[in-house]
């Protein structure tokens, strides 16, 4: 069973920024698919950015321009820096690790 703990939420103001980590116990993390997923109040869940093997990226376009998703292959961490974030940004982030584990979840909040 692999473990995922996702950490660096909070509150920001409009136009600040965030760096949220997700730490995995897989002991192949590198060769694995990575996703950050959100999902606001009363929405479903949306894949936000994904990261492969290869290091090839892909983002909604939502987010596209402002956040970055990275991983450090050494330390099992994948990682999304989030800038210039909105009010709409606002959810749970969760990380998810070849579509098969699932975090329990990182609180961000975008309100001045």
């Amino acid at each position: 069973q692999v473990q995922l703990v996702e950490s660096g939420g909070g509150l920001v103001q409009p136009g600040g920024s965030l760096r949220l980590s997700c730490a995995s116990s897989a002991r192949f993390f590198s060769s694995h698919t990575m996703d950050w997923y959100r999902q606001a109040p009363g929405q479903q869940r949306e894949l936000v950015a994904r990261i492969i093997r290869g290091g090839v990226t892909y983002y909604a376009d939502s987010v596209k321009g402002r956040f970055t998703i990275s991983r450090d292959n050494a330390k099992n961490t994948v990682y999304l820096q989030m800038n210039s974030l909105r009010p709409e940004d606002t959810a749970v982030y969760y990380c998810n690790e070849d579509g098969a584990f699932w975090g329990q979840g990182t609180q961000v909040t975008v309100s001045s």
